[in-house]
């Protein structure tokens, strides 16, 4: 079995395979964890802390989670589409899985060019 990412709260605990995450997005002290299968999840836990404990958990293999602005760790895997002019991201498997997030022009700008810099 590989690794997984456990995010444990006073009240409840997710644990959940790495690649199963498309997203996940901040609203305030609570983060919503949207997974590949259509199910969200909503956490009690800053991105920061997110952010943090994916990094602890998983070592390297959490190099697949991007930060992008303030409110948005995505998978890189799920990478499909981005154009700056809109803000638009699209996360999909192009064939199941899709999601449109939108982030700041700077953002997509730096994530655009991290994806060029690895192909």
């Amino acid at each position: 079995m590989g690794k997984y990412i456990v995010i444990s709260t006073t009240v409840d605990l997710v644990r959940i395979a790495p690649e199963s995450v498309v997203y996940i997005s901040s609203d305030g002290n609570y983060s919503t964890l949207i997974q590949a299968d259509g199910l969200n999840r909503i956490l009690t836990v800053q991105l920061g802390q997110l952010e943090a404990l994916i990094a602890k958990q998983l070592g390297t293999d959490g190099n697949v989670f991007i930060r992008i602005g303030k409110s948005l760790i995505i998978n890189r895997n799920y990478i499909y589409y981005i154009n700056i002019p809109k803000q638009q991201l699209v996360l999909s498997d192009a064939r199941t899985v899709s999601h449109r997030v939108s982030a700041s022009k700077d953002a997509l700008r730096q994530l655009k060019e991290l994806v060029e810099k690895e192909e």
